[in-house]
């Protein structure tokens, strides 16, 4: 088969089993996501961050978020009826605004991970107007996907609608330990095939499809058949996104994945306690050789984050690689990110991925 069969997550059927893997900090916005829905795919608005632009993100942070969020949803409607999705991270410290929000916008799909988003369903019930909103959890094992179904069903009577399997060759903060980053038991074929196994007992006792998705260092059409043909129902996208006409990132931050190599990929210890893949530069150089950044703390942002003993703010470093002042930032990439050698449409981007998933089957 040399087309690309149809992603269907509930009611919602985009034309290519393709999600733009959302890209915090400003970075996947209403131009990027309203752009990829529009070509087929899912976009999807990152909510890490999304109120830097706003005047008074400092002073007021959760307000500013909320109503950022509100403003990108609608704008990336205006850009297309296609399928529209939200990341929100469990471990920020305005999480459920940010859901409650998501919910009220009627987002297509909101996606949830950097934790386990055990009470999601619960905003569900009582939302305004977002019933329509499907719940797709992001996770890194088979174990973590059965907890979150048993959790679910026995207190929401509710399954996920479908879920994201994101392995260690992923960009930004990464849900494994340093250890297991490079061992072959945990690489993304292995994750994907032990969770739909797990998925499909839970698909057999509630007579509900489950879709599961491949995510993490997928970069190309051949990449999409190759986790496809090991059983996923599609597969999410982020670097591959990041050098697009469309991206909401700065130039420099563009320039950063063309200018760099794959020996510039490497792994960083993020001050919120997790491993996180980033491209090397003079910033992260220099907090690797001991010298902090000084900052002052004006939101605890990320939940597991100790500003007491941080050597910087990593909001403020992601908030100026994308307005593109590197020098005091750096840029979170995919294992991929080297790969990437021009600035492309998204339209160019979605033809090119089929045609190299057209090529590999031949």
């Amino acid at each position: 088969m040399n087309t690309l069969k149809r992603l269907k997550i509930g009611d919602c059927a985009p034309r290519f089993p393709i999600i733009q893997g959302g890209m915090g900090v400003g970075i996947s916005l209403s131009g990027l996501a309203g752009a990829v829905a529009a070509e087929g795919g899912v976009g999807v608005i990152a909510t890490a961050g999304i109120g830097m632009l706003e005047p008074d993100f400092f002073s007021h942070f959760l307000e500013a978020n909320v109503r950022a969020l509100r403003s990108e949803i609608r704008r990336a409607k205006e850009k297309s009826q296609g399928v529209l999705g939200v990341n929100i991270m469990v471990a920020l410290s305005n999480f459920s605004d940010l859901v409650k929000t998501a919910f009220e916008e009627k987002i297509d799909i909101i996606f949830s991970g950097a934790g386990l988003p055990l009470n999601l369903p619960e905003f569900l019930k009582s939302a305004r107007g977002g019933g329509r909103t499907k719940l797709v959890p992001i996770v890194s094992s088979a174990r973590a996907a059965a907890l979150i179904i048993r959790k679910w069903v026995g207190k929401y009577d509710y399954l996920p609608d479908a879920f994201v399997v994101e392995g260690p060759l992923a960009g930004g903060h990464l849900g494994f330990k340093p250890e297991q980053i490079q061992d072959p038991r945990y690489s993304l074929p292995t994750l994907l095939t032990e969770v739909i196994a797990e998925v499909r007992k839970f698909e057999e006792e509630h007579k509900k499809e489950i879709p599961v998705i491949a995510a993490g260092g997928i970069y190309t059409g051949a990449d999409i058949r190759r986790f496809m043909e090991l059983g996923a129902s599609g597969v999410q996208m982020a670097t591959r996104f990041v050098a697009t006409v469309e991206c909401d990132a700065s130039r420099e931050f563009k320039k950063a994945y063309l200018d760099s190599r794959e020996e510039d990929i490497m792994i960083i210890n993020s001050p919120v306690g997790m491993p996180g893949r980033a491209i090397r530069n003079a910033f992260i150089k220099d907090v690797n050789q001991g010298r902090k950044k000084p900052f002052k703390c004006p939101y605890h942002c990320i939940i597991t984050c100790k500003p007491e003993t941080s050597p910087y703010c990593i909001a403020m470093a992601l908030t100026n690689a994308f307005k593109g002042n590197l020098k005091h930032g750096f840029a979170f990439a995919g294992a991929n990110a080297y790969r990437v050698r021009e600035i492309v449409t998204v339209k160019e981007v979605f033809a090119s991925l089929q045609d190299e998933y057209r090529a590999s089957g031949s």
